[in-house]
């Protein structure tokens, strides 16, 4: 009978071998299995739900023509004048579009969050852009659909002393940031209420000063 080999004093033990993930070319780097198609189903879903968002304005913009007061204008045989010089109207357009575009905002981001049931940079980053893209869009259609903006010719039109509506105008372009805010908000806020937890462990931890494991006290 022969003895079994141990290993030499000097000799470590072999280790077991473990595959490592290859290097991605030209970096050094390891790449992680995944990755790319991951990455790219994101930004896949990010451009289709930005374009989405970004076509609904055209319903923000209806609305809009719609809801906006009206600017009244009167004109004699030479010129143009508002029929209220102290009118609000001007400000009320600013105002129904600042209020529609926030709901469009958080109704859009709402919708979003419960198709996805997550959040995440990506998500926000693509409500943002399409909602900035819809109340652009919005904004457009809504001053198409609106009264024409020749003003002398449709002075001329109605003939003079006629008042007439004036074109439909956004005075404070501030207003078309009202839609991506209020989106971003409200993805954030139903994510930290609604979105994915963290597991947490069944009791609470010890920290281990020895650099050994020590499993939680239940």
């Amino acid at each position: 009978m022969t003895a079994p080999q141990t290993p030499s004093e000097n000799q470590p033990p072999e280790e077991p071998h473990q595959p490592q993930a290859a290097p991605v070319e030209g970096t050094g780097a390891t790449a992680e299995p995944g990755g790319a198609p991951e990455f790219a189903r994101e930004l896949r879903e990010g451009v289709l739900i930005a374009l989405a968002v970004a076509v609904s304005g055209v319903v923000l913009g209806v609305l809009w023509a719609w809801l906006a007061p009206r600017v009244p204008l009167i004109a004699d045989t030479h010129n143009v004048y508002l029929k209220n010089t102290e009118g609000e109207e001007a400000i009320g357009a600013d105002g129904t579009f600042a209020l529609l575009a926030f709901g469009f905002g958080v109704v859009t981001a709402a919708v979003v969050f419960l198709v996805r049931r997550r959040g995440g940079i990506p998500l926000v980053v693509s409500l943002a852009v399409g909602g900035l893209l819809g109340a652009v869009l919005a904004w457009v259609t809504g001053m198409w659909l609106g009264p024409t903006p020749d003003v002398v010719a449709h002075a001329k039109q109605v003939g003079a002393g006629v008042v007439f509506d004036g074109p439909l105008r956004l005075q404070a372009k501030g207003a078309l940031l009202a839609w991506p805010i209020a989106a971003m908000l409200t993805q954030i806020v139903l994510t930290g209420l609604f979105g994915p937890r963290d597991p947490e462990l069944d009791g609470p931890v010890v920290p281990d000063w020895s650099g050994h494991h020590q499993p939680p006290v239940g």
